[in-house]
């Protein structure tokens, strides 16, 4: 290439395109590669890996049998085995394997997993009657199934254990769901009845209007809710005594037997003996309660729900109330203020308060919403639950208020960006028509510059929805299994503590008693957050395009 045609090449712009181009290229491939490494370590934890059971023979002990899944396998210095104090050969190559195996059995061997040399594993074999039991306490048993009994008498063993196995424990956990839903459902409502007279009798003392008549009325409920909760005793005592009738016996790769309890078991599955196919409908299922149920054993296991609940329910009221007060201070400042040194301040104190920490915004949100503000509401209007906090407490409210006064500036910059893309000769000809300023404002302005409203909102909930250092403070809690919209008045309870996935990520990954067993849990939920994320945007972008082509032509 000559000189002069370097030169006009240059000038013309092309290396900064080419460069601008190649930057978003790359910021695309990490950006997808990190989200494949995510997605690879997180999703692969579900699949039913087979498991290997071999003769550990450690150098001058005995061999001893093991059983577990091989989670990793990684080479290690000979030197750094042989400063653990193991007893490793002098000689030889200069690396040596380690894998790490879940042999599960916490409560025999007081661990889940364990490093093993893999150069002292001999005969590995993947035997099909290997069963392996998930339990919703303990953890993963891994063993071999000896019988199946009912009120301690045994009704199979051998070859016809397993089929027995399944169908009883299909039985039992039926006879859990109804056992969960009559805790959840019915006596909960019934706790709530009864929370709500003792603050109605309190609330009547209070007044001086607990008189005999009114004592009476409230017997009268308190007696009809208590024949209910009797009745529903008794019923939940015959499903638990139905759900304890059956149990399995085990035995450990060490040879020691443990009797289980139906009751106690999610599932039972022989993963060596299962087809691809059978590991993918298992996978699949794996999947769904991932994101449908519970968490249980310190949110290592179960599922997530309540954590992706809480985070779109705050995350929608917290649209709900920036949205109007970001487009009415945007207006306010385009349209009504008066262009002079005050409002230009307003405009650098808005943009300056969109980098301030978020952790500070918590503290403001613990010591004026909750404090303040929650404790004045409870004086007013909840005198009778005092000293009990109602809403002088963090809750699903004052995280949503916390997240909309954090993300207020996003939405107050964008929108008015968009109203001064709105040409003069549109408000003019509006105005010339006879409309007045306010109708100009609701029925043309405000239609048209929806799109930058959709827009500041999309950058709101994108920011909302990973914030976690400040719901710490205002209202997420580790676990709330109960979720703060159900069937009792009011429905929707904004004083309820919720989970969080952000800070659910930051529980497993950095609270968790069991690190090895949490960190797949936590890519995992590191996904479905960003999951999450892009439905709420998408969501968010597909009534941002639909306002902008229903409002084209009038920009033109």
């Amino acid at each position: 290439m000559k000189r002069n045609d370097l030169k006009s090449w240059i000038k013309s712009g092309a290396p900064g395109v080419w460069m601008s181009g190649g930057a978003v290229a790359i910021a695309i491939i990490m950006t997808l590669g990190l989200l494949a490494v995510i997605a690879v370590r997180g999703l692969g934890h579900f699949w039913p890996a087979d498991v290997l059971e071999s003769d550990y023979r450690i150098p001058g002990q005995e061999p001893r049998v093991l059983l577990g899944e091989v989670v990793e396998v990684e080479e290690v210095p000979r030197a750094r085995l042989l400063a653990s104090g193991l007893p490793v050969a002098a000689a030889g190559g200069e690396f040596m394997t380690r894998e790490l195996l879940k042999v599960g059995n916490r409560d025999l061997f007081g661990s889940d997993f364990t490093w093993v040399v893999g150069e002292w594993l001999a005969n590995p074999r993947t035997p099909d009657e290997v069963l392996v039991v998930e339990r919703r306490e303990w953890g993963n048993f891994y063993g071999y199934l000896v019988n199946v009994k009912q009120d301690g008498q045994v009704v199979a063993s051998g070859a016809a254990a397993w089929a027995e196995l399944q169908a009883r424990l299909e039985r039992a956990n039926r006879l859990q769901a109804q056992l969960e839903r009559l805790q959840r459902r019915d006596i909960g409502a019934i706790n709530h009845g009864l929370e709500r007279l003792r603050l109605k009798a309190r609330k009547l003392e209070l007044d001086g209007r607990l008189d005999a008549a009114a004592q009476a009325d409230l017997e009268a409920e308190r007696a009809e809710l208590g024949a209910r909760y009797q009745a529903l005793e008794r019923q939940l005592g015959e499903l638990r005594r139905q759900v304890d009738r059956d149990s399995i016996t085990l035995r450990a790769s060490d040879g020691r037997e443990r009797e289980i309890g139906l009751g106690k078991v999610v599932r039972a599955y022989r993963p060596n003996a299962m087809s691809t196919l059978d590991k993918l409908g298992f996978y699949a299922g794996k999947l769904w309660e991932f994101v449908s149920d519970e968490p249980r054993e310190a949110n290592t296991e179960g599922g997530i729900f309540p954590a992706i609940f809480g985070t779109v329910i705050m995350v929608i009221i917290m649209a709900v109330i920036v949205t109007p007060f970001g487009v009415v201070a945007a207006v306010y400042l385009r349209e009504y203020a008066r262009q002079g040194p005050l409002t230009r301040v307003i405009r650098i104190a808005v943009n300056n308060l969109a980098g301030v920490p978020s952790i500070v915004y918590g503290v403001f949100g613990l010591g004026f919403f909750v404090y303040v503000l929650g404790g004045s509401l409870d004086r007013l209007f909840f005198p009778e639950a005092a000293p009990a906090p109602t809403f002088g407490t963090p809750g699903l409210l004052w995280a949503s208020l916390t997240l909309a006064i954090l993300t207020l500036p996003v939405v107050i910059v964008a929108t008015e960006e968009g109203l001064a893309r709105i040409p003069r000769a549109v408000r003019e000809g509006s105005l010339a028509l006879g409309a007045t300023k306010i109708e100009t404002l609701w029925r043309v302005v405000i239609p048209m510059a929806s799109p930058a409203m959709m827009t500041g909102l999309i950058l709101a909930v994108a920011r909302a929805a990973g914030e976690v250092a400040p719901l710490m403070l205002v209202g997420v809690v580790k676990l709330a299994p109960s979720l703060p919209l159900d069937a009792n008045y009011p429905y929707l309870h904004l004083d309820q503590k919720i989970m969080h996935l952000g800070f659910h990520i930051y529980d497993v990954g950095f609270q968790s008693p069991n690190v090895e067993a949490a960190r797949p849990l936590v890519y995992a939920t590191a996904l479905l957050l960003v999951v999450v994320i892009a439905l709420l945007n998408l969501s968010a972008v597909y009534i941002r395009n639909h306002l902008r082509e229903k409002y084209k032509a009038l920009e033109h």
